[in-house]
């Protein structure tokens, strides 16, 4: 089998193919979230803290050899986690649905054992007689 073949064969599988649709609408689906937080939430937030601008926050470590100044920005470095935060809940939130519907059925009720076959039938009924006689 050729290399060439070989590797459409597994590109072309359907976990492959599903992934690749997967990391592109989870890339997707990041960026609107953080858009959410970033435009959204973030500046509702900091407003209602008395009109703080998250991004802005942070705390001079000094000037580097090059006279600019080094700030250790931790208000981007929140805004970040909440993002992370975000995202992980409504990937929750989907998983659980998914698996909600996935959930297997109750399994049927066993089905009644099979009939005896006809011979085993007689011979009982003869042993119940020669029990009686």
């Amino acid at each position: 089998m050729s290399f060439v073949k070989e590797f459409r064969e597994f590109a072309m599988r359907g976990n492959v193919v599903d992934l690749a649709v997967g990391v592109v609408i989870g890339g997707a689906f990041g960026k609107i979230v953080s858009s959410l937080v970033g435009d959204v939430v973030m500046p509702l937030l900091g407003k209602a803290v008395g009109g703080v601008s998250f991004n802005e926050l942070g705390t001079s470590l000094g000037t580097a050899p090059d006279g600019s100044e080094v700030v250790l920005k931790w208000g981007a470095f929140l805004q970040t986690i909440f993002d992370f935060t975000v995202i992980a809940l409504a990937l929750f939130v989907a998983i659980k649905a998914i698996n909600r519907l996935k959930r297997p059925e109750a399994p049927p009720a066993p089905a009644a054992p099979p009939a005896p076959p006809r011979n085993e039938v007689l011979l009982e009924e003869i042993r119940d007689l020669l029990k009686k006689g």
